[in-house]
């Protein structure tokens, strides 16, 4: 009698839980509500896109992570510092030490496996067969403006991918600084450097003076001290590089 009793509250109890399949169909309908994704199109609009740009003079109130929450007033310190960074146009007057150094540390992270130590173009990863980037030091380029910079870091350049989305805008200009220092390394003559400066610098530069034409001498050009350091901007000489991997993106 017990046993009887026992199976007929089992099957009751699963009768009762027969309805709650039905309730998670409900739910699920909630959560599946006919919707249109990113990318989708609508008769609504005449040009198509579902998505809408936003209205002209609207401003972004937060940005990163925290926008995608439901507390994205967080973002908008992040929304504040973009747009400061967006409407700047140039690099101050005096870049400073703390900025150059921050510069230093982002390019040797970011940009470094390419465009090398000086900014020659010759990275470990060009050096590697991908595509060599542009000099730093090419007229094009020292005479490019500093906005040109940021732009490229922030919306990518030929074969380089942008980087907006992995250095933040302050780091952005802080780069920029980084690669006007390395333009200004390669073209500073040596008489306007400080005297100790010089005197470190002297043994290590080979110069070589053609000789007079019709003197019938050969000059030499004196080598460098036995054990001395490699020039700063080049401690070791780079890896061969094949000439169809120095072909520049277009």
């Amino acid at each position: 009698m017990n046993t009887a009793r026992r199976h007929l509250a089992l099957a009751a109890a699963l009768a009762c839980m027969l309805p709650l399949a039905g309730c998670e169909r409900f739910f699920r309908n909630m959560y599946d509500q006919p919707r249109l994704a990113p990318g989708d199109r609508s008769p609504l609009f005449s040009d198509g896109p579902a998505s809408r740009p936003p209205p002209p003079g609207s401003l972004p109130m937060a940005v990163g992570d925290a926008a995608l929450a439901s507390s994205a007033g967080r973002g908008a310190d992040a929304a504040e510092r973009l747009s400061a960074a967006e409407d700047r146009t140039a690099l101050p007057a005096v870049p400073g030490r703390a900025l150059l150094l921050r510069g230093q540390e982002r390019y040797t992270v970011y940009c470094l496996p390419c465009h090398g130590a000086v900014g020659d173009g010759d990275g470990m990863v060009v050096r590697r067969g991908f595509p060599a980037p542009p000099s730093f030091h090419q007229d094009r380029l020292r005479q490019a403006t500093d906005r040109h910079f940021y732009d490229a870091i922030s919306q990518g350049y030929g074969v380089m991918n942008a980087f907006a989305d992995r250095v933040e805008p302050d780091d952005r200009w802080a780069i920029v600084a980084y690669v006007r220092a390395l333009q200004a390394s390669q073209q500073v003559p040596l008489a306007a450097l400080p005297a100790a400066l010089q005197a470190r610098l002297a043994p290590q530069l080979v110069q070589a003076s053609p000789p007079e034409r019709g003197s019938g001498e050969k000059t030499a050009s004196p080598a460098p001290a036995t054990g001395a350091a490699a020039p700063a901007w080049r401690v070791t000489p780079p890896d061969p590089v094949p000439a169809a991997a120095r072909q520049a993106p277009p």
